[in-house]
C-alpha cells in the first residue's frame, strides 16, 4: 500500500505518519503540494494521503478543507493531532546575528510572529511550500545570512544547525492531520463526523435552523466554519465537525433531516478521534437516551387503532 503525503521529506506531515504504527511501514510518496496529494489518492497513485487540516493557533489549513469541500470526493478515514515545535536552523557555523532572511511556510511563519519582531526584526521573510522545503532550500544555498523556520527532525535531515528552539508564540501548540481515503470507517464508539452545509436560501434564522438539527438531539459541536462557496460574494457554506458516527442512530437520524429541511449537505467523513473516556461516557448516554425515546414512541405508536372506536 502507497500513502502520499505532504512532502518533501522531514515535513510535520511525515511526523504524524510515522506517529502511527500501522502507517509507520507503509510506502511513503511525498507531494509538492497538498492539492497534490490528494490528486494522487484520488487518481489511484496513492491508496491513502495524509494532509495538515488544522492549527491551534493559525486555525484551518484552508487550502486542505477547501479542495475537500468543493474539488474532492475523498473521506477522511482518521485524524491524528501533533504537538508542533518549530525552530530556527541554518546551514553550520552561521550565528543567529547573521540571519538577514527567513524561509518558511507561512502557517509556521504566522506562528512565530512576536518572537520574529523580537528577535530578527530587519530579517526578510519569505515562503516556502513546507517547512521541510525550507530547510531543504537554506541547506542548498549558497548565499550566506540564510535561516529556514522548521522542525528539528527536518534540520537535522538536510543537516542544519539549530540556532533557537521553540520559538513559536503560544504554548501547546498543535496541528491537526488527516488521512484521507475512500469509504467509511467501521465506528469505535469514539467517532467524528465531518459536514459541509450549503444553506438552500439565505434567509434569517437558517443557520440557527441548521444548528437546531444538533441541539434537539444533543449533539455536541466540536467545529462550526464558515467558507466562501466561491460562487458568489457574500455567499457562504458551513462546515461542521461534531460528535458521532454515520452509522449510529442518532447520528443519521439528524443527517437525514438536516439534508431533507434544512441544507445541500457534503458529507466529509466519519472516522475516529483520540479523546477522554468521559467524551465516549457522553456518546453512550445520549445513544440509550435516544434508543429509550424511540421504544417510547414505538410503544405509543402500537396504541393507534387502525379503524373506528370500538362499540
Amino acid at each position: 500500500m502507497t500513502l502520499a503525503y505532504f512532502g518533501p521529506p522531514g515535513t510535520f506531515t511525515e511526523e504524524a505518519v510515522r506517529s502511527q504504527p500501522d502507517l509507520a511501514g507503509l510506502d511513503r510518496v511525498p507531494y509538492r503540494s497538498i492539492p497534490d496529494v490528494l490528486t494522487a489518492v484520488e487518481s489511484g497513485e496513492a491508496a491513502i494521503g495524509m494532509v495538515p487540516l488544522e492549527n491551534s493557533i493559525e486555525g484551518s489549513v484552508t487550502v486542505t478543507l477547501d479542495t475537500l469541500a468543493f474539488e474532492s470526493d475523498l473521506l477522511i478515514q482518521r485524524e491524528v493531532d501533533l504537538p508542533i515545535t518549530l525552530v530556527l536552523c541554518a546551514r553550520p557555523g552561521t550565528e543567529l546575528g547573521d540571519v538577514t532572511s527567513v524561509l518558511a511556510f507561512p502557517h509556521a511563519s504566522a506562528q512565530c510572529r512576536r518572537w520574529l519582531a523580537n528577535k530578527l526584526p530587519n530579517a526578510d521573510v519569505a515562503a516556502a511550500n513546507s517547512n521541510a522545503d525550507a530547510a531543504r532550500s537554506v541547506s542548498r544555498s549558497k548565499k550566506s545570512g540564510g535561516a529556514a523556520i522548521a522542525n528539528a527532525y527536518a534540520a537535522e535531515l538536510y543537516g542544519l544547525q539549530v540556532l533557537a528552539s521553540e520559538i513559536e508564540d503560544h504554548p501547546g501548540n498543535q496541528t491537526r492531520f488527516v488521512l484521507v481515503g475512500r469509504g467509511v470507517p467501521a465506528p469505535t464508539g469514539h467517532d467524528k463526523t465531518s459536514i459541509v452545509c450549503f444553506q438552500r436560501e439565505d434567509k434569517p434564522g437558517s443557520l440557527l435552523a441548521i444548528l437546531s438539527e444538533f441541539a434537539s438531539r444533543a449533539i455536541n459541536l466540536t467545529k462550526l466554519e464558515s467558507r466562501p462557496t466561491k460562487q458568489s460574494l457574500g455567499d457562504y457554506c458551513f462546515v461542521i465537525d461534531f460528535e458521532g458516527h454515520v452509522a449510529d442512530e442518532l447520528t443519521s437520524d439528524c443527517l437525514h433531516n438536516l439534508a431533507a429541511k434544512q441544507a445541500d449537505v457534503k458529507f466529509l467523513g466519519s472516522y475516529p478521534v483520540a479523546g477522554e473516556e468521559e467524551a465516549r461516557a457522553r456518546r453512550r448516554a445520549h445513544g440509550k437516551a435516544w434508543k429509550q425515546a424511540g421504544a417510547w414512541i414505538e410503544g405509543l405508536r402500537a396504541q393507534v387503532r387502525g379503524g373506528e372506536l370500538d362499540a
